[in-house]
C-alpha cells in the first residue's frame, strides 16, 4: 500500500463520547492516517484521549480566545504535517475502509478531492454509547449548476490535497453557517472533485447544541449567494428540501455496508483517564 500521509483535522467541543467514538472509527481504518489533530474549540479539556488511543498520534490545539469552528478548522489544518488533509466533525464516524476506498478513488483517477456518500442516522444514549434509531442514505449525483441550486456535499469525511489551500486560501470564517458549501464551490473551480458512491461516513444529524436560528442561517446563504453570483436560495427545513423533486431526481445508488451496530469506544473504560 502506498504511504499517503494524511492529517486528520477534528474540531470539538464538549463531545468526550462521540469523539471518542469518531477515534475508535479511526483506529478501525485498512489505512490508517498519519496523524489525527484536535482542536479543542473552547470546551472542556480533551487530553485524555491520547492515552485512551495510544494507537494514533494524536495532536490536541487550545487555541485562544476561542476560535470558533471554521477557524479551529484552519488551525488544524496549518498545523497538519501529511500533503492530505481528512476533514470530520467530532460527532461522525467513518467505517474501516472509509480512507482506503477515498485514497484509491484519488489516485486511479488522478483526483485532487474525494467526498462520499453517508448514513445519516439518529441515535440514542444507552451506557454511554450511541445506539442508533435509524439511520438513511446519503447519496446524490450533481452537476455544478445543481451544486449551486442545493448543497449535497457532506464535508466529514473528505480527503484532499493539502496544497489545494494554496491556490484557494483558507476556509472563510466569514460562512459560517455555509463554510463547507462554499468550499465545495471554491476547489470546484480549479480542481478535479470525485464523489466515492459508498455510503462509509456515517453522519449524525439533529443532536447539535447550536443550531444556527433561520434568521442567521438566512444572513449566511445570502454571503454565500452574493460571493458565488447565485440565484436566491430558500433556507427551508433540510428534510423539506430533500423532498424537492428535483433533489429526489437526483438520488443516486450507493454500497451500503454499515450493520447499524454501534461503534463503542473506549471512554467509558477509561473514566479514570479522564475523571
Amino acid at each position: 500500500m502506498i504511504n499517503d500521509p494524511i492529517s486528520v483535522v477534528i474540531p470539538t467541543y464538549n463531545r468526550p463520547l462521540s469523539l471518542c467514538e469518531l477515534l475508535e472509527s479511526l483506529i478501525r481504518q485498512t489505512h490508517p492516517p498519519t496523524e489525527v489533530i484536535i482542536v479543542n474549540d473552547g470546551g472542556e479539556n480533551v487530553d485524555f484521549v491520547k492515552p485512551l488511543y495510544p494507537e494514533l498520534e494524536v495532536t490536541i490545539l487550545n487555541p485562544f480566545p476561542k476560535p470558533h469552528h471554521v477557524t479551529a478548522r484552519n488551525l488544524g489544518i496549518q498545523a497538519a504535517r501529511g500533503s492530505y488533509i481528512l476533514l470530520c466533525d467530532d460527532d461522525d464516524m467513518l467505517l474501516p475502509q472509509h480512507i482506503e476506498e477515498s485514497m484509491k478513488l484519488m489516485r486511479e483517477e488522478n483526483v485532487d478531492f474525494v467526498h462520499s456518500d453517508a448514513e445519516i442516522f439518529d441515535f440514542r444514549v444507552e451506557n454511554g454509547v450511541r445506539v442508533p434509531k435509524s439511520q438513511k442514505l446519503f447519496a446524490y449525483h450533481y452537476t455544478l449548476d445543481d451544486m449551486k441550486k442545493f448543497s449535497t456535499y457532506i464535508p466529514s469525511g473528505t480527503i484532499y490535497r493539502r496544497d489545494i489551500h494554496q491556490v484557494i486560501g483558507h476556509l472563510d470564517p466569514e460562512m459560517n453557517n455555509y463554510w463547507d458549501w462554499d468550499l465545495f464551490l471554491r476547489v470546484y473551480e480549479t480542481f478535479n472533485i470525485r464523489r466515492l458512491p459508498m455510503a462509509t461516513v456515517l453522519y449524525a444529524y439533529g443532536h447539535t447544541s447550536n443550531s444556527a436560528a433561520p434568521a442567521k442561517m438566512r444572513h449566511y446563504l445570502d454571503k454565500l449567494c452574493a460571493k458565488h453570483n447565485l440565484n436566491p436560495l430558500p433556507t427551508n427545513n433540510f428534510w423539506t428540501l430533500l423532498q424537492e423533486p428535483e433533489l429526489l431526481a437526483r438520488k443516486a445508488s450507493s454500497h451500503r455496508k454499515w450493520d447499524g451496530q454501534p461503534i463503542r469506544s473506549r471512554y467509558n473504560r477509561g473514566t479514570d483517564l479522564h475523571s
